[in-house]
């Protein structure tokens, strides 16, 4: 439930069996208050939050534009789906290590969906959609973890500025276009950005 400029979160209460206790969360700042991860998995957000070492962090608020170009690269993704082994998660929630837990904008399996509710292994592909309050630091830090975790595709889709990166080892790069080379998907400025 968002007050003002903060949220009350919902948590199981672990010394009242059937209790729940609040906290309040202020967005984009994690809690100070470390948890253990059992505790995250068992609390309720108005808007999904992730786990990062022991703290709550707050995910960016999906705006309209947000919104669309997700379905759009969904439908794009679905359109394959038939005829080839993807399997695509909006804001599928990922245990990247014990104590990191992400959500990607998309999430993509290619070959055979994970069988864990919260996999904990690396996917195809992971997409950032980025929105108008995403801080730098805090998007670099994510997708540094992708990396890590080995997932071997990227992606950053910024809707503000009309244009296409991956992240590699490298760090973040530019691209007129995104593509994965075992399958015909292809993402281009123009089909997702046209309508904006």
């Amino acid at each position: 439930m968002r007050i003002g400029s903060k949220w009350l979160i919902y948590a199981l209460d672990g010394r009242n069996p059937g209790a729940a206790r609040a906290m309040l969360c202020f967005p984009q700042m994690a809690t100070k208050a470390q948890i253990t991860a059992e505790q995250y998995l068992h609390m309720t957000f108005e808007h999904d939050a992730e786990f990062v070492h022991g703290e709550i962090v707050e995910r960016s608020m999906p705006d309209k534009v947000h919104s669309t170009i997700q379905f759009l690269i969904l439908m794009a993704i679905g359109r394959l789906i038939q005829s080839h082994p993807l399997f695509p998660y909006p804001e599928l929630r990922l245990r990247l290590e014990p104590r990191v837990y992400r959500i990607p904008d998309i999430t993509v399996y290619g070959g055979q969906s994970p069988h864990e509710d919260v996999p904990s292994t690396p996917p195809l592909l992971v997409i950032e959609i980025l929105s108008k309050d995403d801080r730098y630091h805090d998007l670099m830090q994510k997708l540094e973890e992708y990396r890590v975790w080995g997932v071997p595709n990227i992606w950053v889709v910024d809707p503000l500025a009309k244009r296409l990166a991956k992240f590699t080892e490298s760090g973040l790069g530019y691209v007129s276009s995104l593509a994965l080379a075992e399958y015909p998907l292809e993402l281009t400025p123009s089909s997702l950005f046209s309508d904006l």
